[in-house]
């Protein structure tokens, strides 16, 4: 299903931390059918803001069977909507929230008796709390670790409710913080989540069993580094799942097709709500969603730098080279799904479609 905004009422705007808050919405019955989620997903919420439309994607931080759609957003320095979203939004708003997306996803089993680590940092948790609750509300069996780092105690967002996690499943749920400018009286949970700090918590704390997943979300850095000790450390690359809120390090990397490519004058189809728009696109030109907004195809899009997958579309004929793609797994890219806010056609015909 192509995801779409609808405009929904704010229920509830809760203060989580200083620079913290989280947004609960009122989804109409009609539409629950459309908003339901799986455990890791985010929103994407779009605002007027001082004349200019701005769009961003904030994970959810409930889970599905608690019935309830809420995000969290740090006010981050210069961030223009989570400066709006902290300072000015009040229960009873309305905003334009698009349906869930995202990749970032744990599908409980009932049956299994798995062993999953979470690592998160600041605002990361957001995803990740959402995994725990349905972790250890639908899968009896199973066990939860989280790793959760943080410049102090004050700065721990949902802390009373990760406390209050460990209390209801205190037999199945280990958190240990991880805190960068206050001392908890030991040194494993002193200091940031890098290589070194990964290495030791597993050799401390994960050595004594099994682990069968992995969730990171945080810094870029950090998810680098988690990811590099638990591959290390015998976890296999399929079962780490990560989550990249933002790109600065990876975006230094873009790919682009090389200079003696041939340039191609494509013809692109794009399919999205059963309609067919029609343009043509040089491969060394826009990229495909920006040629189709041109053209006025309403084509859906959050952060237009390969990290969501918002603007996912399928292959159907043709070929295109991507420039980053931080969000799509290998078998999705090896069955024709591509971003289109990061793709160039490099074939003279091109049919993608957002229906598939």
């Amino acid at each position: 299903m192509t995801p779409k905004f609808h405009s929904i009422e704010i229920s509830d705007v809760r203060r989580e931390t200083e620079d913290t808050v989280s947004i609960a919405f009122n989804i109409p019955e009609e539409l629950k059918n459309e908003y339901s989620y799986k455990s890791g997903q985010y929103l994407t919420l779009k605002a007027d803001i001082n004349g200019e439309e701005i769009r961003r994607s904030y994970s959810l931080c409930s889970a599905p069977h608690e019935h309830e759609w809420r995000v969290a957003i740090k006010e981050v320095e210069n961030g223009q909507f989570s400066t709006y979203a902290n300072n000015e939004l009040a229960a009873g708003m309305m905003m334009d929230v698009m349906t869930p997306t995202g990749n970032f996803i744990l599908e409980p089993n009932e049956s299994n008796n798995k062993s999953y680590v979470l690592f998160a940092a600041g605002s990361g948790i957001t995803p990740v709390i959402s995994i725990a609750k349905t972790a250890l509300e639908k899968e009896p069996e199973s066990q939860v670790t989280l790793i959760y780092g943080n410049r102090g105690i004050s700065s721990i967002i949902f802390r009373e409710e990760i406390e209050a996690l460990k209390n209801k499943y205190m037999n199945r749920l280990r958190v240990v913080h991880v805190l960068s400018r206050e001392s908890l009286g030991n040194k494993i949970q002193k200091g940031r989540i890098d290589l070194d700090k990964a290495n030791a918590i597993y050799t401390q704390i994960l050595s004594d069993g099994p682990i069968d997943d992995v969730y990171i979300c945080g810094p870029e850095d950090m998810i680098l580094a988690v990811k590099e000790s638990m591959s290390n450390n015998g976890v296999d690359s399929k079962h780490i799942h990560f989550e990249l809120f933002t790109s600065p390090l990876l975006k230094e990397e873009k790919i682009s097709l090389p200079t003696n490519s041939p340039k191609i004058n494509s013809n692109v189809s794009i399919i999205i709500d059963g309609d067919t728009y029609h343009l043509n696109l040089s491969s060394t030109g826009q990229t495909v969603l920006d040629a189709a907004h041109e053209a006025g195809a309403d084509l859906p899009y959050a952060c237009k730098g390969g990290v969501c997958c918002t603007c996912k579309a399928k292959i159907i004929e043709g070929t295109v080279s991507m420039d980053v793609n931080y969000a799509l797994e290998q078998d999705e890219v090896e069955a024709g799904y591509i971003l289109s806010c990061q793709s160039h056609p490099t074939s003279d015909k091109l049919v993608i479609s957002f229906d598939d």
